[in-house]
């Protein structure tokens, strides 16, 4: 980016929704991004043989937004269906919140009275814990296809 002047800056940083003003498009219903990671993995009953017992796995949601309230009601979906399948479930724990920001000149060409714009974007970030089968997890993440 350092090779663009700063008129160019400023419409790239607007583009990307950096502007703290009114939203020009409509929003998705869930703008968020979701990773899901399996920690460890371990058998119910360490008697019966890994084939015949569910293997019982550890698995991290991280869930990332610019929206609060739409991330509020993903992890709330998320842990009322697994509460619906009976499974241990920890969090939402809420990481601390990103915020990015742009201080840049309002003039493109440099001349005029010294006024700034000052751009923010605030990521919002959840992480969700599950201890269950791979199989339940994936009926109660799959409505996070449209990512």
């Amino acid at each position: 980016m350092e090779d663009l002047q700063y008129g160019n800056q400023i419409n790239l940083c607007r583009d990307r929704g950096l502007n703290p003003g009114r939203q020009h498009r409509s929003p998705t219903p869930y703008p968020l991004d979701c990773q899901v990671t399996d920690t460890k993995s371990f058998n119910k009953d360490p008697e019966k043989p890994a084939g015949e017992a569910q293997t019982i796995h550890r698995i991290r949601i991280t869930l990332t937004s610019r929206n609060v309230r739409s991330l509020e009601k993903v992890c709330a979906d998320l842990i009322n269906g697994a509460k619906k399948q009976n499974l241990r479930v920890k969090g939402p724990v809420r990481m601390p919140t990103k915020i990015l920001r742009i201080t840049t000149r309002k003039t493109p060409c440099g001349e005029g009275s010294k006024t700034w714009d000052r751009f923010q974007m605030r990521i919002h970030k959840r992480v969700i814990d599950l201890h269950s089968p791979s199989e339940i997890v994936k009926q109660i993440v799959s409505f996070m296809s449209y990512r």
